[in-house]
Order: structure tokens, then C-alpha cells, then sequence
């Protein structure tokens, strides 16, 4: 009779149904399962096309076999297990004839047995869980190898878990490598007018991928970035945008979306080499976390001292803005879309776009509105004090060759209250605007 499995068995137990295995639980819940049952070595190992390899051992003292062995698949006894010519269940190995004439019986030696397989959703089978022991245990029955069963069916489903999730990163990376390498994103252009003089003084550059999925901009580099490649796709995009500033009028500028990961990285100093910076602006987005503003601060430091614009963008829509301006002291405060639309009939949005304004003078940073909708809000904006705005009350996001033709011709449409609903609709191309890098 087994003793009872107890408190800290039982919690392996709770551990494995939650899918937390790791490789520090695996090797822990081997531990108490070679120990419940009097063993000396257990082990999970993976069958491959000509050998099977040891991904987790436990013994008691030394082992015959460690975590990273592989032993061809017709040495040993899993496999003849699998394939039926042994049972899972062994007490005494010598009572087995095909167990005695393998030679890892005698020569480890093994004398009791457990074996089960490892069986995935689909079917297939990933390896075996084993115990065994140096010399027989006829106290081994099937209550022990049910438990065995139990076990192995919860690495199956972790292991069908990580299967999936390492196949999924798999598609994901070929995906966006599929993007750097078909040239996307495209980018589009949209003005920032001077509201002192209806006129143009730069271009956001916005990304655009017209491939599938479709999905807005936000959403392709959050992907990169959670598999590793957003710097790489960032700066794909910046060169893309940065192709038209030579075309571009002086003193009108571009601004580009990068986080700073890639500025503190030293990236985007490469980058920015070939052109005038004195004609970019560097957009930090308020959601971007900073790993480190010691590292970005200094990269800003060098990018500054040839003439980049620093902006934070997004400024009102979460926490994190505040700290960004006050540690960075951007040159440009973009106010988010969420504070600047409606501004005309909310008097709380007024006065935060009033303090930040009253901040804005102070620093001598320059406040940009975002999502300018509507006749009604460009006109309280410009009565607060607003020095730039951008939205498609102004103009959407257009190519280059359309952005040059507005730069002489350029005046506030007038906008029809039926089309002012289409663009705010929250599906249309506003949300993708907004969320572009």
C-alpha cells in the first residue's frame, strides 16, 4: 500500500491542471512521483525519428541517464512498451523474457518497471513517463500505474499546449518576416496645419500593411514586438517614410512613431544619419513602456545635438504621459483623439487642454492636437491657445504625391454633419490613424 500522497503532492497535483509546467516544476513533480513510489529513477523522455532524448530525469542518488541524453529508440525499454511487447506495469523485470534480454536490464541494472506513454490530442505519441528502480518492488500494482496515467495525460496537455504556442510563434514570425521582406508597410501622410496660419508645417507618417490578415497598423508591430522583431519592423518603416524628406519642402517636417526600445537600442541613429534631423520629430507614443530612460535619455541626448524634435504622443489617453514629458521634455505634446474630441461641449477636456497648454508655455514645448473632427472643435481649440492640429477635419492620411499638392493649396474643409459621423464611426480609417505607427 502506497503511503498518502499528502499536502505538497496534492499542490503538484493542482500546479499541473493549471498548465504551469516548467521545466523547475517538471523536474519537481518527477521528484515526488519517484518518491511516492520508493524508486530510484524517473524520467520523461521524447521519441524522434531514431532515438528518443531524456528531457527530465530524477534520482535518487546517481543516474544512469541525464536530462539531455539520447539513446537510439530500440535500446531501452519504452519503446517495446508502446508497441505492446512489454507491459507498462513491470514488479519484477526478470519475470519479463523480452526485458531480460536487453542489456540495460543488467547492466544498469533495472529490476521493477513503470512505463507509460505520452499521448498527445492528436493522437500521436510524444514519448513516455518511466519509473524504475535498481531492484524489484512487488508492491507495485495498478493503482500506481493509474496514477502514472494521470500524470502523463497532464504533460500531454502542457505539451500540447507548448506545441501550439510554439507553433503559433512559428506563423507569427513568418508572417511579419514575410511583411519586412514584401515591403510594407506603405505610408501615408498627414498633415499638421499651423492654426496661427492655415498652413502646413509637417506630415505624421503612418503606417498601412494591404496584406492579410487585415488588421490596423497597432496590431502588426505589437505582434513583431511580442516575437521579437518590432525594432526591426520599425525601422523598416521609418526608412520607408523618411524616403519623401528630401522632396519635401523646407522648413516642413516629417514625424515618425518609434518606441523607445529601438531609440535606446542606438537604431535609430543609423537611420537618421543620411537626412537633415533638424527636420524630423520623434513621436514616443504615452503607451510605450521604458524599460531604461537613463539609456533612451542619452540616445536622445546624441540624436538632439543634430537637430531631432522629440514629441509624446497620445497625452491624455492613459497614467504614463506625465512622466514620459517630464523626463524626456518633449518639444511637441500631442493631445490624444479622447481629449480633443467633443473638447467644444465638454468643459472638463477644456480644462486639462488648458493646464497642459499653461505646462506646454512654461517648458516651451509646443501643443499638437490629434483628431480634429469637427468645425466646433478646431474652433475651441484654436480660442484655447492650440498651436497645431492634425485629424480629418483638416485631412486624412494621404500619399506623398497627393500630401505635396496641399502644401500651396491648403485650407480647412468644410465639413457636411453627415460625413463627420462616417469619419468618427469607430471602424473606419480614424481608429487606424490613430492606432498607426
Amino acid at each position: 500500500m502506497r503511503p498518502p500522497l499528502g499536502a505538497p503532492f496534492a499542490e503538484l497535483i493542482t500546479s499541473q491542471t493549471k498548465l504551469s509546467v516548467g521545466t523547475a516544476s517538471v523536474d519537481k513533480f518527477l521528484g515526488a512521483v519517484r518518491r511516492h513510489l520508493g524508486m530510484d529513477v524517473a524520467f520523461v523522455s521524447e521519441f524522434r525519428e531514431i532515438d528518443r532524448i531524456f528531457h527530465h530525469v530524477n534520482a535518487r542518488a546517481e543516474s544512469p541517464i541525464h536530462a539531455g541524453d539520447a539513446i537510439p529508440m530500440d535500446e531501452g525499454y519504452c519503446r517495446h512498451v508502446v508497441e505492446g511487447r512489454l507491459p507498462e506495469l513491470m514488479p519484477d523485470t526478470g519475470l519479463f523474457p523480452v526485458a531480460v534480454a536487453l542489456p540495460a536490464t543488467s547492466a544498469i541494472p533495472i529490476g521493477a518497471h513503470l512505463s507509460v506513454p505520452i499521448r498527445l490530442a492528436d493522437g500521436s505519441c510524444y514519448g513516455t513517463f518511466c519509473c524504475f528502480s535498481f531492484a524489484p518492488d512487488r508492491s507495485l500494482c495498478q493503482r500506481d500505474l493509474d496514477m502514472m496515467h494521470v500524470f502523463a495525460d497532464m504533460l500531454a496537455a502542457q505539451i500540447d499546449f507548448d506545441v501550439e504556442r510554439s507553433k503559433s510563434r512559428t506563423e507569427r514570425v513568418k508572417r511579419i518576416e514575410s511583411v519586412l521582406a514584401g515591403g510594407h508597410p506603405s505610408i501615408v501622410y498627414q498633415p499638421i496645419s499651423d492654426l496661427s496660419t492655415n498652413r502646413i508645417a509637417g506630415f505624421e507618417c503612418l503606417s498601412r500593411f494591404h496584406v492579410e490578415p487585415a488588421r490596423p497598423p497597432d496590431q502588426w508591430f505589437a505582434e513583431a514586438g511580442e516575437i521579437g522583431l518590432g525594432s526591426e519592423l520599425e525601422i523598416v518603416a521609418i526608412r520607408e517614410a523618411l524616403r519623401a524628406l528630401e522632396r519635401l519642402p523646407p522648413p516642413l517636417y516629417l514625424t515618425i512613431n518609434c518606441s523607445p526600445n529601438t531609440i535606446a537600442s542606438g537604431a535609430l541613429l543609423g537611420v537618421l544619419s543620411p537626412f537633415d534631423v533638424s527636420r524630423v520629430v520623434v513621436e514616443i507614443t504615452e503607451h510605450d513602456f521604458v524599460d531604461n530612460y537613463v539609456q533612451l535619455l542619452n540616445q536622445l541626448a546624441v540624436l538632439r545635438a543634430l537637430g531631432l524634435r522629440v514629441a509624446i504622443d497620445d497625452v491624455g489617453a492613459g497614467y504614463s504621459s506625465m512622466r514620459h514629458i517630464l523626463q524626456i521634455q518633449p518639444d511637441f505634446i500631442k493631445l490624444d483623439i479622447s481629449l480633443t474630441k467633443g473638447i467644444d461641449t465638454d468643459s472638463t477636456r477644456r480644462a486639462l487642454a488648458a493646464a497642459l497648454i499653461a505646462f506646454a508655455a512654461e517648458t516651451g514645448a509646443t501643443i499638437v492636437a490629434e483628431g480634429v473632427e469637427t468645425e466646433a472643435e478646431l474652433s475651441t481649440l484654436k480660442r484655447l491657445g492650440i498651436a497645431k492640429a492634425q485629424g480629418y477635419y483638416l485631412s486624412r492620411p494621404v500619399a506623398f504625391a497627393d500630401a505635396l499638392a496641399k502644401i500651396e493649396t491648403f485650407v480647412p474643409p468644410a465639413t457636411p454633419l453627415q460625413e463627420v459621423a462616417e469619419i468618427t464611426a469607430p471602424t473606419d480609417d480614424a481608429i487606424l490613424s490613430k492606432q498607426a505607427r
